[in-house]
C-alpha cells in the first residue's frame, strides 16, 4: 500500500506573519522528502488557490485555511472557501463539515496560541481529527495533552509544522496509508485512523523571533489605525 508522507499546517507569505512564497514552500517540501501539504494561511484562501495553477507542483497541495473562530483557530482541509471569522468554533466546524471538508483542531491546549481546547473544550469532539504534534512548543506538555484527548475521544492526531519559514516545511510529517493517492484517499485514510503522525521541534529561537515580530506587527496596526481616528 503506498504510503504519502504530509504536513497537514504550513503557512505561506499569504499570512500576515508568513515569509515565504507559496512556489517556494512547496519546493521546500518536496526537497523534505514530502508527498503533499496543506497550504492553510490565517483566514486567506489567495495561496492555496495559486499552489492548485502551479502546473508540475513537486507535491500533492491540499487547499486549505486556519480560521480564526470566536474560540481559537481550526484548521479546515480541502477547500478554497474563505470562512468567516469570529464564529463560535462550533459553527465554523459544522459549515465545514457539511462542506465536505476535513476539520483539524490545531495545537489545542498552547496557551497563547488561540487553543480551542482551552477556550471551548466541547468542540473538540466535532473535529475529524486533533494535532497532537505541533513542532512550534516550547515545552511538550502541551502536544501530550492534546494526544491524551484524542485518545479519549477516539480521534485521529495529526502533526502539524505550522511553519511560517519555508525550512521549517515537514517538521511536523503525516504517514498516510491509502491505496488513493489524492485529497479524497488522504482525508479516507485518516479518518479512518490509517495514519501516523511525527514532529522535530522547530527551533525556539525560531518561534521567539517569529513572536517578536508578530506583536511588533500588531504595535504598529494599532498605532496606525489610531492616527488615522
Amino acid at each position: 500500500m503506498p504510503e504519502i508522507r504530509c504536513d497537514f499546517h504550513i503557512h505561506t507569505s499569504a499570512s500576515p506573519d508568513g515569509h515565504c512564497p507559496v512556489d517556494a514552500v512547496l519546493s521546500a517540501a518536496a526537497e523534505r522528502g514530502l508527498s503533499a501539504v496543506a497550504v492553510t494561511d490565517h483566514d486567506t484562501t489567495a495561496a492555496a488557490k495559486a499552489a492548485l495553477l502551479i502546473k508540475d507542483s513537486p507535491v500533492l497541495v491540499i487547499p486549505g485555511i486556519e480560521v480564526s473562530t470566536r474560540d481559537g483557530h481550526v484548521l479546515v482541509l480541502g477547500t478554497t472557501k474563505e470562512y468567516e471569522r469570529g464564529k463560535p468554533a462550533e459553527e465554523t466546524i459544522a459549515e465545514a463539515k457539511k462542506d465536505g471538508c476535513f476539520v483539524i483542531i490545531p495545537h489545542p491546549y498552547h496557551r497563547f496560541r488561540h487553543a480551542v481546547g482551552l477556550a471551548n473544550p466541547d468542540a473538540l469532539p466535532l473535529a475529524d481529527a486533533i494535532e497532537a504534534y505541533n513542532s512550534r512548543y516550547y515545552t511538550k506538555r502541551s502536544n501530550e495533552r492534546a494526544a491524551e484527548t484524542a485518545r479519549r475521544l477516539g480521534k485521529p492526531v495529526t502533526a502539524g509544522s505550522d511553519a511560517h519559514e519555508c525550512a521549517y516545511a515537514g517538521d511536523g510529517i503525516n504517514i498516510i496509508d491509502t491505496d488513493e493517492v489524492s485529497i479524497d484517499g488522504i482525508f479516507a485514510a485518516a479518518r479512518a485512523g490509517k495514519i501516523r503522525a511525527e514532529c522535530i521541534q522547530t527551533p525556539p529561537s525560531v518561534y521567539t523571533k517569529e513572536s517578536y515580530h508578530n506583536v511588533m506587527r500588531k504595535i504598529k496596526k494599532f498605532l496606525h489605525i489610531g492616527m488615522r481616528k
